[in-house]
């Protein structure tokens, strides 16, 4: 499992670079709405999954080199992809989003990728918390 968690942390980091580059890139090609109020909420993003990214990526190297600290970066990374899970889901749910063709059903896999990420990752780190903190996980 620990392998499982480690893949999880690298696809997150690689994940978050591919879809904001993409979104500055060619925006059109992943948004799954067009109209300014959903521009303006997604802009609001960045900085979140920058942060998230970081977490992950700390979380990553020190899980890797079976640091107590990846207990510290794994909660990070579960609890911040938790938060922009449930922010996601909720705009998603009120403006009708996962009914809007391919990008809702995008928008869908994103949501559901990051729920089953910070919960795999919190649950996980959690019960493996003293081997964590002993440097054995």
């Amino acid at each position: 499992m620990r392998r499982l968690v480690l893949g999880m942390l690298a696809v997150a980091v690689v994940l978050d670079i591919a879809y904001w580059t993409l979104w500055f890139a060619d925006r059109d090609s992943i948004a799954s709405e067009h109209g300014q109020a959903y521009y303006d909420f997604e802009n609001a993003f960045p900085l979140a999954d920058f942060w998230l990214g970081v977490a992950c990526l700390a979380a990553l190297v020190t899980l890797r080199r079976r640091r107590p600290a990846a207990l510290l970066w794994l909660i990070c990374s579960g609890a911040a992809a938790l938060y922009l899970g449930c922010m996601d889901l909720l705009y998603d749910l009120e403006h009708g989003i996962f009914a809007k063709g391919f990008g809702g059903a995008f928008e869908a896999v994103i949501v559901a990728l990051t729920w089953i990420f910070a919960v795999t990752v919190l649950s996980w780190s959690w019960r493996h918390r003293v081997q964590l903190l002993s440097g054995a996980a």
